[in-house]
């Protein structure tokens, strides 16, 4: 698990405590179901959830010997029970406990999950309108294209984070599910009530049908769930490491006083918790990948998904509450600079109208192939030269032939290229 990473709400949940109390309440609840089978008497059950504890320093010494962490555990709590401990796991196999209450720490840690991306959606919304009409260069290629505003590219982030929003609260639905069906799920020696009495009590879903285990396609879908939102949080760290380059400088992290940039370069201002989220994005992605592995295992089931799980479910949760965190923090924060955008903006001389010439001249009769290479011409020398493309189009005659120098004018118009921008704001709900 990472550590170092960890906020304290889902270092709690994922704690050793935390996860044996989740395991002793399912095995408590199988209990109850079965004294309301008559399995166990009903008087048994007050004194089994009063005396039922665990200790881990005391599992980890059986584990010793035993080998298998939940005998251990099992051992461990029917020792604290006394005589009725036999009475826990009847007809159980490892996996209903465990699978179960993995279930549970996962739903859980969706709703820590989902918390976080409100925030982040919050935030987002807020800045995007806050920067609504505030122009700045569109990119294609990395290139100057057309005029877009910050709050657009603010705006798109935000759609995308309802989406994933949307697949997170979905993935919470597919990680609900609960099994108690015994050795290979064939519920030989534990009634079908069991289980559903387990699973409505722990708010999941008895899974329809299963072998030893929940099917691990469950669990793929969750963790590519999460790796996803991560790339969708690169995608935003990404941009603002692009918009932080000295020559652009249309927004950055904020600097901290105090903070240093570079051990070597006092004068650094580097955009490292973005980077970090691109890093970090790439060990989601690498958890999904694992989580995908974990789907075709041997006949009812083997060994070899567990060991992996151990260490992705953690971290995989752990992770992306650290981004969604990051990313929360980032945004709330972030330098913006209108200036340096309306500067970037004019930086090539009014190439970026060149569209809207070419479509002017084409609906004033032109072909489009004929209307391109003129002003692609143009735009060519313009470029070479360092010479404003409105003044190009002005010497030109044949242009003049077939353009006033109104109509030229309102080419170059910055506001006709963002007139559809409370259209679009609107359709995204903003």
């Amino acid at each position: 698990m990472i550590e170092r990473y960890t906020l304290p709400k889902m270092k709690h949940l994922w704690s050793e405590d935390h996860h044996y109390q989740v395991m002793l309440e399912v095995e408590l609840l199988v209990c109850e179901a079965l004294a309301k089978l008559g399995k166990i008497p009903k008087k048994a059950i007050p004194e089994i959830r009063r005396k039922a504890t665990f200790d881990p320093e005391r599992i980890r010494e059986i584990e010793k010997g035993t080998r298998h962490d939940l005998i251990a555990f099992v051992t461990n709590v029917q020792e604290s029970v006394g005589a009725l401990g036999r009475h826990l796991h009847m007809g159980l196999t490892s996996s209903d406990i465990l699978d179960t209450s993995l279930a549970v720490l996962l739903r859980e840690a969706s709703e820590i999950l989902i918390s976080d991306l409100k925030t982040v959606l919050s935030r987002l919304r807020r800045k995007a309108n806050l920067y609504k009409r505030t122009p700045c260069i569109g990119r294609s290629h990395g290139v100057h294209a057309e005029p877009v505003t910050f709050g657009l590219k603010l705006a798109i982030f935000y759609d995308e984070a309802k989406r994933n929003l949307e697949r997170l609260e979905r993935a919470k639905e597919a990680i609900s599910v609960g099994k108690i069906s015994g050795a290979v799920g064939t519920y030989a020696h534990i009634d079908p009530f069991v289980e559903t009495y387990v699973c409505r009590k722990l708010k999941l879903t008895p899974a329809k049908i299963s072998t030893q285990i929940v099917q691990r396609d469950h669990h793929a879908y969750f963790v590519a769930t999460l790796a996803l939102i991560g790339s969708s949080l690169e995608k935003i760290a990404t941009e603002i490491r692009h918009l932080q380059r000295t020559e652009v400088l249309e927004a950055e992290e904020f600097f901290h006083e105090g903070q240093k940039g570079s051990s070597a370069m006092p004068h650094k201002r580097n955009p490292v918790r973005c980077e970090r989220l691109a890093g970090m994005a790439r060990l989601l992605r690498g958890y999904a990948q694992a989580a995908l592995e974990d789907v075709t295992l041997w006949h009812e089931r083997d060994l070899s998904h567990s060991s992996v799980e151990r260490v992705i479910l953690p971290d995989v949760t752990t992770l992306l509450d650290y981004m969604l965190n990051e990313t929360s923090e980032i945004i709330r924060d972030l330098l913006v600079y209108p200036e340096n955008m309306m500067k970037n903006l004019k930086l090539s001389r009014g190439l970026i109208f060149s569209q809207r010439l070419l479509l002017a001249l084409i609906e004033k009769g032109l072909s489009r192939s004929e209307a391109y290479d003129r002003v692609q011409r143009l735009s060519m020398k313009a470029f070479k030269e360092g010479t404003e493309l409105k003044d190009e189009i002005l010497r030109d005659g044949d242009i003049l032939e077939t353009l006033t120098a109104k109509e030229i004018e309102d080419c170059f118009d910055l506001g006709y290229h963002l007139r559809h921008v409370d259209r679009i704001f609107k359709r995204a709900g903003l």
